[in-house]
């Protein structure tokens, strides 16, 4: 595991890689609005995909690097994101553009301009909660990529029932909220939910062609 700054428009960015042997593609994440790369599935993902040949990159928006507690504005987090692209493919390997809830978003819209491989999703807030007027469909919709929505069964930013048909693949976490988390009393433990997320991003990578 290294770490690299890398300085954006949007201000300093972190990369932290975790690199696999004779790797044949970067997955880079980024985090949500409401927290870092300690997320549990993004720690998860870096933990199991190396050994799948596949280098995972989780990358720290400016806001969070700076130590502010708020995430700035959309328009803001597409250029930390943009900033940050030159050091993902610099391996010179497809890269897969990810991230998790706002993450998801800047990935979506960011896809096709910036000749992401494909799109991951993790967690995407469809809209936001009781709020499903408020759809933000269009960004998964319009990536342009291929693309894996990988979602909690009981996620209030938008279930796996409410989402439109589209050109994505659809993986639900029983049980899981907007996190993935699992209450105690679910007929699912919280490692089986995190095995499902790997596994199900393990298996759509091998998938690309």
């Amino acid at each position: 595991m290294t770490t690299q700054t890398v300085g954006t428009d949007a201000g300093d960015a972190r990369i932290t890689w975790h690199t696999a042997s004779g790797a044949r593609l970067v997955l880079a994440v980024g985090h949500g609005a409401g927290g870092g790369i300690e997320a549990r599935d993004l720690q998860a993902l870096a933990a199991a995909l190396p050994a799948h040949g596949v280098t995972v990159a989780l990358v720290e928006q400016p806001w969070r690097v700076a130590g502010k507690k708020v995430a700035p504005a959309p328009k803001t987090l597409d250029t930390g994101w943009r900033g940050v692209w030159p050091a993902l493919a610099e391996p010179g390997l497809p890269v897969i553009s990810g991230g998790r809830s706002a993450g998801a978003r800047v990935a979506c819209r960011t896809a096709a301009e910036l000749g992401a491989h494909a799109v991951l999703a993790l967690g995407f807030p469809l809209h936001p909660p009781g709020r499903p007027e408020k759809s933000r469909a269009g960004e998964l919709l319009d990536a342009g990529v291929p693309t894996l929505v990988v979602q909690g069964g009981n996620d209030p930013f938008g279930r796996p029932a409410e989402f439109p048909p589209g050109e994505f693949g659809l993986v639900e976490v029983p049980y899981g909220d907007h996190g993935f988390a699992v209450p105690k009393r679910a007929q699912l433990t919280q490692e089986r939910a995190l095995e499902i997320v790997t596994g199900a991003v393990r298996e759509w990578v091998v998938s690309l062609r």
